[in-house]
C-alpha cells in the first residue's frame, strides 16, 4: 500500500564506513543482485533511538538464490531466483543505496518489515480498556504502516546466524509513534534450500498494546520492472474480501468474492479488472489494494497465494498462519523514484502481497466475520506471525 507520508523524524550522517558482521561484507562482485555492500554501510539518526549503524546482509542458498536485506527498516532489497532458462532475475523493487531508503529522499515501504501495526487504523484511534489513545494521522486520517516514523524508517538490530538465516531485532519503546507499551520484536529471514524465503515474526510486551506485521516487498515476477504486472496472473484462496470507502479503510462488512472483480479463486490475469466500473477500483487508483480473507485459516501448509509470469516461468506461492492478505498493484506509483538499474518505477509495476489481520482489526476484530483478526498484545503473551514467499519455476 502506498504510504502518504508527509512527516519524518531521522537524518543521516553519510559516508561513515562502519565495521560489521555476518554477511553484509561482500564486495560488489560477489552479488548476483550487482550491489555494493559498500553503499549501505552508513549511520541514520532517529530522534527516539539515536544514531544506529545500516549495513546490507546477503542470504544465498546451494542453488545459487540470494536474498539482500539492510537492517534499515528491515528491507528486503533484492532477491534473486532463477528463471526457465536457469538466468537469475530480480523479482523485488528497491533502490542501490541505504540513503535513497530514507524518509527525506523517499517516502517508500519498499521491502520493509512494518510495524507496530501494518495498514489502517481508522482516524489513527484504539481503545485500550476504556482509554482512548491518538496514533499519528498519516493518510486521509488514518494511521497507516505505524505512523510516519514507522519501523520502516527506523534501524533494526541485526545478526547474522549463518549464510541462510538473518535476525532482525526492534526494541520499540512506550511511546514509539504513541503506541503503549516497550515492545520487543524479531524479524527473522530464512533462506531455505528448495527456494524460499521464510519470514517469522514475534514480539512481547510489559502493556496491553496492538501488534500487526509484514513485509512490504514489491514483486515483479519477470524481473523487469520496465513491464507492467497486468499479466501476471494470480489466484487467491479466499471466498470473502474486506470492502473500503473512498479513504481505503475498511468499512467493517465482510462481502462475498462472488461476481466481483475481487474474485481471484481463478487463476486470472492481475489487470484483468483495471480500470474496472467497480467503484472500489476506481477509487483505489484503478487497480487492487484491498484485503481478502483467506480460506486457509492460518493453516500455513496451504499456499494462499500464487502468481506466475509466463514470460520469466517463475512462480511465486505465500503461505501464511495470519487470516487476511493485502494485494496491493502499485496504483499509486507515479514514476517519481527510480530504482536499482536506474529503472523508473511507473504505475503498476509490480505488487504487494501483505499477510496480515483485517485492516482496522482494533476496531473491528469483535465484529462478525473479523473473529481471527485480533491484534491484541497483553503482557505475558508472544505475537507469532510466520510468511514464506516460496519460488519456483513453471515451462
Amino acid at each position: 500500500m502506498k504510504a502518504f507520508n508527509n512527516l519524518f523524524l531521522g537524518t543521516v550522517i553519510a559516508g561513515a564506513m562502519l565495521s560489521s558482521c555476518g554477511g553484509d561484507n561482500k564486495a560488489s562482485g560477489e552479488l548476483k543482485s550487482g550491489l555494493n555492500a559498500m553503499d549501505f554501510k552508513t549511520v541514520y539518526k532517529n530522534d527516539l533511538k539515536g544514531e544506529k549503524e545500516v549495513s546490507l546482509y546477503t542470504l544465498t542458498n546451494k542453488n545459487g538464490m540470494e536474498v539482500d536485506i539492510t537492517n534499515f527498516g528491515g528491507r528486503i532489497v533484492s532477491i534473486m531466483v532463477p528463471d526457465k532458462d536457469g538466468n537469475f532475475q530480480d523479482v523485488v523493487l528497491g533502490f542501490d543505496t541505504a540513503e535513497k531508503y530514507f524518509p527525506q529522499n523517499h517516502q517508500t515501504d519498499y521491502g520493509s518489515a512494518i510495524g507496530r501495526y501494518a495498514n489502517r487504523i481508522n482516524q489513527g484511534k484504539i481503545n485500550v480498556d476504556g482509554e482512548e489513545i491518538q496514533l499519528p494521522q498519516n493518510n486521509f486520517g488514518h494511521c497507516l504502516h505505524g505512523g510516519p516514523d514507522g519501523w520502516q524508517y527506523q534501524v533494526y538490530d541485526a545478526k547474522q546466524i549463518d549464510d541462510q538465516t538473518l535476525e532482525l531485532t526492534m526494541d520499540s519503546p512506550d511511546g514509539d509513534n504513541n503506541f503503549p507499551g516497550n515492545l520487543k520484536a524479531t524479524v527473522t529471514y530464512k533462506l531455505t534450500e528448495d527456494n524460499a524465503l521464510e519470514i517469522s515474526y514475534k514480539a512481547t510486551t510489559d502493556k496491553k498494546t496492538v501488534i500487526n506485521m509484514t513485509n512490504h516487498s514489491y514483486f515483479n515476477l519477470s524481473g523487469d520492472p520496465n513491464n507492467t504486472i497486468a499479466d501476471e496472473l494470480i489466484t487467491v484462496d479466499a471466498d470473502y474480501y474486506t470492502p473500503t470507502d473512498t479513504t481505503y479503510m475498511t468499512t467493517g462488512e465482510v462481502k462475498s468474492v462472488e461476481g466481483t472483480a475481487f474474485d481471484l479463486r481463478k487463476e486470472c490475469k492481475l489487470g484483468a479488472n483495471f480500470g474496472d466500473k467497480d467503484p472500489e477500483i476506481k477509487a483505489a487508483g484503478g487497480g487492487f489494494d484491498h484485503n481478502w480473507c483467506l480460506n486457509t485459516k492460518g493453516d500455513k501448509s496451504k499456499a494462499a497465494v500464487k502468481l506466475y509470469d509466463p514470460r520469466s516461468g517463475i512462480v511465486l506461492q505465500v503461505y501464511t498462519n495470519e487470516p487476511g492478505i493485502q494485494v496491493y498493484t502499485g496504483n499509486f506509483q507515479d514514476g517519481s523514484c527510480t530504482g536499482k538499474k536506474g529503472i523508473v518505477y511507473n504505475k503498476q509495476c509490480a505488487v504487494c502481497l501483505e499477510t496480515q489481520k483485517y485492516p482496522d482489526s482494533p476496531n473491528k476484530y469483535q465484529m462478525e466475520g473479523w473473529e481471527d483478526s485480533n491484534c491484541w498484545l497483553n503482557p505475558g503473551e508472544t505475537y507469532e506471525s510466520y510468511c514464506k514467499f516460496a519460488f519456483s519455476v513453471q515451462k
